[in-house]
């Protein structure tokens, strides 16, 4: 059996559909931060140190969620043992 829904909804009702939290405003702060060090040092402008802080996280974050990827693909090669249809 196969379901096909078509959802015309903004991201921000999908948001809330799903009980999202909403970012938004986060992000502006963040970008509000990134800019006033991108004008505070626009000489030696160097974007390795300015996305530094930010970056670690997210990497780590990318890390963690390969692994769990990793370790669910891995448990599910196995197969069901009983014989039937993959489907």
């Amino acid at each position: 059996m196969k379901i096909h829904v078509d959802l015309d909804i903004t991201p921000e009702e999908m948001r809330k559909l799903m009980g999202l939290p909403d970012v938004e405003a986060f992000q502006q702060q963040l970008l509000d931060d990134i800019r006033a060090r991108m004008q505070a040092g626009a000489e030696g402008y160097d974007p390795l140190k300015l996305f530094q802080p930010y970056m670690a996280s997210s990497l780590a974050g990318m890390d963690m969620m390969q692994k769990l990827f990793a370790a669910g693909l891995s448990g599910s090669t196995g197969g069901t043992g009983k014989g039937g249809d993959a489907e």
